[in-house]
């Protein structure tokens, strides 16, 4: 596959992927999407992040909303709700703005703080975008949650980038060969918005090619 920008993965793929391989392929490889409440009160909570058209000056600190992002390197692009860059000598200079700066990837997410892995990983694929942008390094990154209204810090380690170079490289593999993988059920397909589209009970016993003939045929 030739690697010009249309062909880099969406960066926030990394979450579906995390949840499911299998909702990640539906999603991003076939373009089919059913919404839930959960994907509704998400989108919700990013349209009051992602205003392209704020840019805020907070004492030393700058804010950025919406900020577009991307990678060569993971051959990934996407948006980071907010982008906090605090002045700092040590940091790098922004255009627009006088002095030097350090920049923080900050992610809104719905509900309490739950810090899983997911979140993480597409915390750390921001801030991974940011340092090949920015030419600086990121050893920390925050998730806000809406329902607390409250945020956190999270370490972005060697160890969970690491790991995230290892999970886009996965993800580009299965996109290359157009293959969505067969399910695994688990309790968490209850929360998924595509379950009437991957069928997860029937799946474990036929394949989508044999059920669809079945209905044909019926």
């Amino acid at each position: 596959m030739d690697y010009d920008e249309d062909n880099y993965l969406m960066l926030s793929g990394i979450q579906h992927f995390q949840f499911c391989k299998r909702q990640w392929a539906l999603i991003h490889i076939e373009q089919q999407w059913e919404e839930n409440v959960r994907t509704i009160e998400g989108q919700h909570l990013h349209e009051k992040a992602d205003n392209p058209y704020i840019r805020e000056k907070r004492g030393d600190r700058l804010i950025v909303r919406a900020m577009p992002v991307k990678s060569s390197k993971l051959k990934i692009s996407g948006i980071c709700d907010v982008v906090e860059f605090i002045k700092d000598n040590s940091g790098v200079e922004i255009d627009g703005a006088e002095g030097k700066y350090v920049a923080y990837p900050v992610e809104y997410k719905r509900g309490k703080p739950k810090m899983n892995d997911s979140d993480v990983l597409q915390l750390a694929a921001q801030a991974m975008c940011l340092e090949e942008m920015l030419l600086c390094e990121i050893n920390r990154g925050y998730l806000f949650y809406n329902e607390t209204k409250h945020r956190v810090e999270v370490p972005l380690t060697n160890e969970i980038k690491n790991k995230v170079r290892s999970i886009f490289k996965e993800m580009h593999e299965y996109y290359k060969r157009n293959y969505t993988p067969k399910v695994k059920t688990g309790s968490f397909c209850n929360n998924c918005s595509l379950q009437d589209i991957c069928l997860p009970k029937i799946m474990n016993k036929r394949s989508v090619k044999s059920y669809i003939e079945g209905m044909i045929n019926e």
